[in-house]
């Protein structure tokens, strides 16, 4: 590792440490900080958990506002944006449990799911599509939730089986099964998308 780029992690864990000394002494400027280092990240998050824009920008709204009030509970055994991201898909999983649509798509049968897979694709296809929700996030953002959720925390939040088992209160068996079925899904429509 070059030293500037070392520089840069040990300024980044101190910026994070003086954030946090902050935020704990109720110093509502350190919130902007930190929003400001973590929100497009988080938002990502948020994003690809939920499928949906504003959805996603009301769950952000949520997490820095229950980092605001929960800080106190950070001790430091991790890295403090492990943490962050840590309550930030706990956030989005809780407001998403919250939706009737979600609970319909996690007990809901394989052809629902595939129903409203092909539904997403329909309205995403009608509206102004966002140039910035491109690549591999706009075949994520179209996935049947169950699935979506679940390749998410794994592949890109680098969370366990047995951690997204316990978080969603479902099998571990359950959890790699979502997860095949969303990169089998991945696959077909990156294949589509390329053989046009």
């Amino acid at each position: 590792m070059a030293p500037e780029q070392f520089q840069g992690r040990t300024n980044k864990a101190v910026n994070d440490d003086v954030i946090v000394a902050q935020l704990k002494r109720g110093e509502q400027s350190a919130l902007r900080k930190l929003y400001d280092l973590y929100g497009n990240r988080v938002y990502a998050l948020c994003l690809r958990l939920s499928g949906d824009r504003e959805i996603a920008e009301d769950i952000t709204q949520e997490v820095f506002v229950q980092i605001w009030q929960k800080v106190h509970n950070f001790r430091g055994d991790s890295k403090f944006s492990t943490w962050l991201y840590s309550v930030a898909s706990n956030v989005a999983i809780s407001h998403m449990r919250k939706q009737k649509k979600w609970w319909r798509s996690w007990f809901g049968s394989d052809q629902q799911n595939e129903t409203a897979l092909s539904n997403l694709e329909v309205n995403d296809e009608q509206s102004n599509h966002d140039l910035s929700r491109s690549g591999l996030d706009k075949h994520i953002a179209k996935l049947p939730e169950q699935a979506r959720i679940v390749f998410v925390l794994f592949a890109v939040e680098g969370w366990r089986h047995e951690e997204i088992s316990q978080e969603l209160q479902i099998a571990v068996g359950s959890s790699k099964s979502q997860y095949h079925r969303a990169k089998q899904l991945l696959q077909l429509a990156i294949n589509s998308e390329l053989n046009g």
